[in-house]
């Protein structure tokens, strides 16, 4: 059978590029056959990367099949993956995110989680010697993926190991990182085309503090002002997708790569509150808190909610 390999739901660059480079490795490298998939409809940067290194899109899936062979890139969190995946035959686990626990397994699999901040960067150094061999779509795929989990170096989740990589397959492709970075980031910062809803749910995960689950989304752009000027509408749109989505609140940041700072909406006082018990900040009667320095979900958002 096929080994179907796939990142979270919201796929962004990293959960789209990252099944790509894994599929080929399986297929080319190790002779089993492979296909990379989607969990949804990849985001505008991702989307970029795809034309820009002329990378097919994955299909787009909404459920395994139980006792199908799957790969697992980007995530362990059974909250961002189909339904029935622990009815699924799990493979292997590639990921950089904390270890969250539900998965289940038929048997032992191999499990690759390191402190880093790109799943693209582990798969590098685990194809090793064999990375010669990658296409140059391929590689771009990768360069793609460091550079946007890293915005440009910018995120305090970026190591020593991220810029390396980003450098070796820079030079190789012949590849100016911020020329490219800058490219990547305007695609990314294009977002006139998505609802609101589609904008709330676009780079988003599912998690529980003290017993209240949220949905907490990240919007990362260079013009912070074109997704702030939807603030009203926006906030509108929180208690649908909260409902539709099975949680308590959406929370919305809107990160500023070039500022390296964040915005968080606060539409009522449960998230005023979990502004100021998680951020030390004070938000008075303000619709919305600026967090300086805050640009990482994984690092600095989520493991400093409160309520």
């Amino acid at each position: 059978m096929t080994t179907l390999v796939f990142g979270h739901k919201s796929p962004d660059t990293d959960s789209t590029g990252s099944p790509l480079i894994w599929a080929w490795y399986l297929n080319e490298v190790k002779g089993t056959p492979a296909e990379a998939a989607l969990l949804g409809e990849p985001n505008t940067e991702a989307a970029y990367m795809l034309e820009k290194w002329d990378l097919p899109k994955p299909r787009i899936i909404d459920g395994v099949e139980a006792g199908a062979p799957v790969v697992i890139v980007d995530t362990n969190n059974p909250a961002e993956l189909p339904d029935a995946i622990n009815d699924a035959d799990i493979q292997a686990i590639i990921d950089h995110h904390k270890l969250v626990g539900g998965l289940e397994t038929k048997g032992p699999i191999d499990i690759t989680i390191r402190p880093v901040a790109c799943t693209a960067t582990i798969m590098y150094d685990l194809i090793g010697d064999d990375v010669a061999g990658m296409p140059t779509a391929i590689k771009g795929a990768a360069l793609s993926c460091i550079i946007s989990d890293t915005l440009e170096f910018r995120s305090p989740t970026t190591t020593p190991r991220d810029r390396e990589v980003v450098e070796a397959l820079a030079a190789d492709l012949g590849v100016n990182v911020s020329d490219y970075a800058a490219e990547m980031f305007a695609a990314k910062s294009d977002v006139s085309s998505f609802s609101d809803a589609e904008l709330l749910r676009m780079d988003s995960k599912a998690y529980e503090v003290g017993g209240t689950k949220f949905r907490v989304s990240v919007l990362e752009t260079t013009s912070p002002a074109t997704v702030l000027s939807r603030k009203d509408s926006l906030v509108a749109t929180m208690p649908k997708v909260a409902e539709e989505d099975g949680v308590d609140q959406v929370l919305l940041f809107v990160v500023d790569i070039l500022n390296e700072e964040s915005t968080l909406l606060v539409p009522n006082a449960l998230v005023k509150s979990v502004a100021e018990k998680s951020f030390s900040t004070v938000v008075g009667d303000a619709d919305s808190v600026v967090l300086p320095g805050v640009v990482s979900r994984k690092k600095q958002i989520i493991p400093n909610l409160a309520v």
